[in-house]
């Protein structure tokens, strides 16, 4: 599930860590595996709100029917967000329950926050429309819980508890929130059902992800074994700059795109140099867009002329980045 642009910043992350603290390339590999086959976690605890948000609904209802004056709406309670089909199969999933106990416990432990949301989502319109509709309809149900995964994606408090989990997730939070939106809206009645895999992030059993993670692996170790080498090739390119002056983020983009360029045969060049320009525009400035634009051009060409670039496949025609 997680695109080769998205594995690209974890290989970046995964080289600035690298210089950072000086770790050999076993060690950095061996990080950079643990890092993104973690976000699994991230996933599943982001979507593991959803059931325990169903079972907090249950609660909260029958609280009401038992206090001492109930209302007339707590004596009889209207059901439908209990009976919702899109969440009742997301708890009955088998895989999702058991990744839940594996790597989403955690809500047991804070249900004060689950109530809370529970109860300030009950008061939304969103809530408010969905029970406007007498029936159950598997389509409705659908997108009123893709529109409650929205709303805890945003709550604050919920945010912060996945966050603490681990110093990287805070970067990662907002991309695995989409893709898991994508994936719910993605679900269809017929195959959705307990028995249905469950989606995860990087998950060993789909052969394109095992893929692109290979084309990660292969990425990072090019990086880290050709770094001085390019390193070097980077210092004669530049003119009235010094190479320590400029930025560290600026260099390992700029490696790692000469590593993409020269070991991933049957992918663009094109595809290779637009990657490492959006890529420097979320880690990098403005300003480092247009130099290692200019630096990647001139590189380019010296590469070619060594016959150090050698393009094939597919892949030539940009598909599948």
């Amino acid at each position: 599930m997680l695109s080769r642009h998205f594995l690209r910043s974890k290989v970046l992350q995964a080289l600035y860590s690298a210089q950072i603290e000086g770790n050999d390339a076993a060690s950095v590999m061996q990080s950079f595996e643990y890092h993104v086959g973690r976000l699994n976690e991230l996933g599943v605890l982001q979507v593991a709100l959803m059931p325990s948000m169903l079972e907090m609904g249950e609660r909260v209802i029958e609280e009401g029917k038992k206090k001492f004056r109930p209302t007339d709406a707590e004596k009889k309670p209207n059901r439908k967000f209990l009976n919702n089909i899109f969440l009742r199969r997301m708890a009955d999933n088998y895989e999702l329950k058991k990744y839940t106990e594996q790597w989403g416990g955690c809500w047991q432990t804070h249900e004060d926050l689950i109530r809370e949301a529970f109860i300030d989502f009950r008061q939304s319109k969103t809530y408010g429309d969905y029970l406007s509709f007498p029936e159950n309809d598997f389509n409705r149900d659908k997108e009123f819980a893709v529109n409650l995964f929205r709303y805890l994606m945003n709550r604050e408090a919920l945010v912060t508890v996945m966050a603490e989990r681990s110093l990287l997730w805070e970067d990662d939070f907002e991309q695995i929130a989409q893709y898991n939106f994508m994936m719910l809206k993605a679900l269809g009645e017929e195959q959705f059902d307990e028995a249905m895999q469950w989606p995860l992030m990087y998950d060993r059993r789909e052969e394109k992800d095992e893929a692109d993670m290979e084309f990660a692996r292969q990425l990072l170790r090019a990086s880290l074994a050709h770094r001085e080498e390019t390193d070097e090739m980077i210092r004669a390119r530049l003119q009235g700059w010094e190479f320590e002056r400029v930025a560290l983020i600026d260099i390992l983009l700029i490696n790692m795109a000469v590593a993409e360029l020269t070991n991933c045969p049957t992918i663009p060049e094109k595809v290779t140099i637009d990657e490492y320009i959006e890529l420097s525009k979320e880690f990098s400035s403005e300003r480092s867009r247009l130099f290692i634009n200019g630096i990647l051009d001139k590189l380019l060409l010296q590469l070619r002329s060594q016959g150090r670039v050698k393009k094939t496949g597919r892949g030539l025609l940009g598909e599948g980045e």
